[in-house]
Parts: C-alpha cells; sequence; structure tokens
C-alpha cells in the first residue's frame, strides 16, 4: 500500500513551516488476537506537526493499531518507529527503554485512567516524579497544564469529584506533562455528554492549533475534518481509503467508505 502523502491544514498560515519529519512511521503491520488477524499489512505515517484521524468501525483495528504505535500491543509482524527510531521490527520488539517510548508518545484513554485516590494535580505530578522530574517544577508545570487545559479550579479535586469531561482533560494534562512528541487518543470523548465532549474537543482544538502531533481514533466526525490533516479509514483490519478531511469524508472513492459514512449523513 502506498504511503500517505499528508498535506498541509487548508487554515495554515502562508508562511508556516511544512513539516516532514515522520515522528511515527508503520510498515507491515500486523497484529492477531486468539488467530483472529486484527490488523493485516498496515502502512501508516505520521509527520510532525500533523493530525491524523483514524475512523471506522468499532472492533475494526483501530485502537489496536495505537496501542501498537507505543507497544501497549506487540505486533506480529511489520515495523513500527518513533521519533526517528526502530522501536519494533519483524514480530521483535527493539526498544530497551519502554518507559521513554511512552513520555516520547502520550497517550488519552477512553476511559480516563486517573489514580481514583490522588486529586487532580496529584495525578499529574505523579507522572512526572516517575520520569525524574523535580518536585517543585513538575508542581509548577502541572498547575499551569491544568490552566491550559481549563481545570485549574479542580486541581485538588479527586476523580470521582470530577466530571467525565473534567477527567478527560486532566487526564490529558498528564499525557502533556512529560513533554511527548506526539500524542494518541483513543476515542477520547467516547463515554462523554454532549457539553462534555465540546469541552474535550476544544482542548483539542487548541492543541492542534499550537502544532502538536497528534494520531487519533474518533467517532467525531466534524471534528475529524475540521482539524486533521489526514484521515484514514479503517475496516477489518486494513486501510480501505485514506487521504485529505475533505477527499475521504466527503467525496469517498470506496463503496465501504461510502456505506459507513452513510450511518453519520456524511457522504453525498
Amino acid at each position: 500500500m502506498t504511503e500517505p502523502v499528508i498535506t498541509e491544514k487548508t487554515t495554515a498560515s502562508a508562511d508556516a513551516p511544512t513539516p516532514t519529519e515522520a515522528v511515527v512511521r508503520i510498515e507491515g503491520l500486523s497484529k492477531s488476537f486468539d488467530g483472529r488477524l486484527v490488523l493485516d499489512d498496515v502502512h501508516l505515517e505520521v509527520a510532525r506537526g500533523r493530525i491524523v484521524s483514524v475512523i471506522g468501525q468499532s472492533g475494526g483495528g483501530k485502537t489496536t493499531l495505537m496501542r501498537c504505535v507505543n507497544l501497549l500491543e506487540r505486533p506480529d509482524r511489520g515495523t513500527v518507529e518513533v521519533a526517528g527510531e526502530v522501536v519494533h521490527e519483524g514480530g521483535r520488539t527493539v526498544c530497551r527503554d519502554l518507559p521513554r517510548l511512552r513520555r516520547t508518545v502520550g497517550m488519552v484513554f477512553q476511559r480516563f485512567n486517573l489514580f481514583p485516590h490522588l486529586t487532580a494535580v496529584e495525578n499529574i505530578v505523579l507522572a512526572q516524579r516517575k520520569a525524574g522530574i523535580g518536585e517543585q517544577e513538575a508542581l509548577e508545570r502541572a498547575v499551569a497544564l491544568l490552566r491550559r487545559v481549563k481545570v485549574a479550579h479542580r486541581g485538588l479535586a479527586q476523580p470521582e469529584q470530577l466530571s467525565g469531561g473534567e477527567q478527560q482533560r486532566v487526564a490529558i494534562a498528564r499525557a502533556l506533562a512529560l513533554r511527548p512528541e506526539v500524542l494518541l487518543f483513543d476515542e477520547p470523548t467516547s463515554s462523554l455528554d454532549p457539553e462534555a465532549t465540546r469541552e474535550v474537543l476544544s482542548v483539542m482544538r487548541e492543541l492542534a492549533a499550537d502544532g502538536m502531533t497528534m494520531l487519533l481514533v474518533t467517532h467525531e466526525l466534524p471534528f475529524a475534518r475540521d482539524v486533521s490533516d489526514h484521515v484514514v479509514f479503517v475496516d477489518g483490519g486494513r486501510i480501505v481509503e485514506e487521504g485529505h478531511p475533505r477527499d475521504v469524508l466527503d467525496n469517498p472513492a470506496q463503496a465501504r467508505t461510502r456505506e459507513f459514512l452513510s450511518s453519520y449523513g456524511t457522504a453525498s
């Protein structure tokens, strides 16, 4: 399969730099669970400063693809390269420092994964302390990030005292605290109500505007159209179609893509 050529967002400034360095490169990736092929010969590239959205049916392999990037799942075949370093090749993990990899590739999960016994600020500080960052610096960074995601007033609350949208924004702040080169978002709004979804997507739009490299799985197709440089439709473990958001979402070439999008009233 031809690797994607990711074009710039149409809203980008005319004199903005054109990043070409691949932060994530996947070649020939396959993964099975209990004999069932979940990913089949997937090729994908995410350039620095770009946003790639992965769409498709539940169970189609999207989350597994995300988890293979930071080796939460180990591919059976293929190559995974992150920030210029091959971390998995030929069915074998070659990364010798998984904690460093997972600092380079931050991940925001569907279900927040905050420590329930810690406050919001403590959740963000703990992630940094485990990475060797000093206590005062970690605290200052945590407070600044809570302001950035607009929940600074909830810094002393524990997760059970936070709404779902607030918990997800704290989770985003925690991922940002380690200054990753790319952020993975695995359906970050799937368990949220419409108001909380708007709050989280607003934060993600700001990250996109700031040039954060992002690979995200989402069912929020209008959001994918607005912020993405590249959209990938995954079905049955394979990339069926990919390209500029307007092409894939508004004028898809493949019948299976049109069928999928018809349930959203997206494709013409």
